[in-house]
């Protein structure tokens, strides 16, 4: 009865393949870094060329639907940014009040802007981007189900995805399980809306998604277990946004939170800008040489949406560390040009960056992006 099953899905997909709807972008990139490279690995000025199809298709009256997204990057200077990556190849079947994925897919779990606590189902696709909003694909087995008393998402993940960073040639990875980037784990969340309140509990149990180096070269992952929790809550104008994590290792346990507002001013100066305004702080109980980036540190960003038919937005924010006093500007900006071209830009500013904090492996890595994208 298995292989019925799933020769019926094959010979579906097969079937809808011819009539499946393609979308997707073109895009070139230009980086312009300011400061030479500390070291001869990393790059300077560069031109790159990305690639991200997508096709999708349903059938069975829209019950059942496939869909395929990969990406592409042509790089002639970085080795570790030429690469290829599925984004998605996934089968969905709606029964019900359930949801059922099976294949590669990307999942955003939290609320915050500055920083991503919760959000550890995929690994994050380094070699593009410094921000973390950038995913690999994650094979997964996905169960969602919808009930009065909220949404329940239960997930079965084999295999692991190492994460690798732009012109960095390193040892290969060491693992603390035995089954390596074999390793399945386990993901479960459930999450509830009331009123004005979105709020989310979440637990996860495999590989984590963070490198350990320790000094070394070589990057090495523990296993973890973590208990998250994240909220929303919309009072009018203002956002509030949680996220808190218990995350449990060999090496340490510790508890890490990032919190804050978001106060939007609709209609600036009788205009169709809305201003929003934003404040988060993080902090991370882990001992002195074990924290992360953003350990004792306040964002504080603004957003500019001009709500014009070329869809314009406009974000920057600016992290200072309250211990070490470093600081890191971050500016992106993106706007549609007629039906099939979009212009984004990102600058990325490193300042006053103490010694013992993270960030100094990207002192001298300020940067200036521009990429103009055609979509169909």
């Amino acid at each position: 009865m298995k292989q019925y099953g799933l020769r019926a899905v094959w010979l579906a997909w097969i079937s809808t393949a011819a009539s499946a709807e393609l979308s997707g972008n073109a895009a070139l990139e230009a980086i312009l870094f300011t400061e030479d490279a500390r070291s001869p690995e990393q790059l300077e000025n560069n031109l790159t060329a990305s690639f991200q199809p997508r096709w999708s298709a349903e059938w069975n009256d829209g019950d059942d639907s496939w869909s395929a997204e990969l990406f592409f990057r042509a790089d002639g200077k970085d080795d570790k940014r030429n690469h290829a990556d599925i984004r998605e190849l996934m089968w969905l079947h709606l029964d019900g009040d359930n949801e059922w994925r099976v294949g590669f897919n990307t999942m955003y779990w939290g609320v915050t802007e500055s920083r991503h606590l919760v959000d550890v189902v995929n690994q994050i696709d380094a070699v593009e981007g410094f921000d973390g909003e950038d995913k690999l694909g994650q094979p997964m087995l996905h169960l969602k189900r919808y009930q009065e008393w909220g949404v329940v998402d239960l997930l079965v993940l084999p295999g692991f995805r190492e994460r690798t960073l732009p012109g960095v040639v390193g040892e290969a990875a060491t693992y603390q399980s035995s089954d390596e980037d074999r390793h399945v784990d386990y993901a479960m969340r459930y999450s509830h809306t009331i009123d004005d309140l979105d709020f989310g509990l979440s637990w996860f149990k495999g590989t984590n998604r963070e490198p350990e180096f320790n000094g070394q070269s070589a990057p090495h992952y523990l296993q973890m277990t973590q208990l998250g929790f994240d909220a929303q809550l919309i009072d009018e104008d203002w956002t509030w946004k949680l996220e808190v994590i218990h995350r449990d290792t060999d090496a340490v346990k510790y508890e890490a939170l990032t919190g804050g507002f978001e106060y939007t001013f609709y209609g600036v100066y009788d205009s169709d800008i809305d201003l929003g305004t934003l404040v988060e702080y993080s902090h991370d109980n882990r001992p002195e040489g074990q924290r992360g980036v953003l350990d004792r540190d306040i964002f504080l960003g603004a957003r500019l949406a001009f709500n014009d038919v070329q869809s314009s937005e406009l974000l920057a924010g600016f992290v200072v560390d309250t211990e070490r006093q470093s600081r890191s500007f971050r500016l992106e900006g993106n706007r549609r040009i007629g039906d099939s071209w979009k212009a984004t830009i990102e600058a990325q500013v490193f300042s006053n960056i103490d010694d013992q904090d993270p960030l100094i492996v990207f002192e001298d890595d300020d940067y200036l992006l521009f990429e103009m994208a055609r979509f169909f």
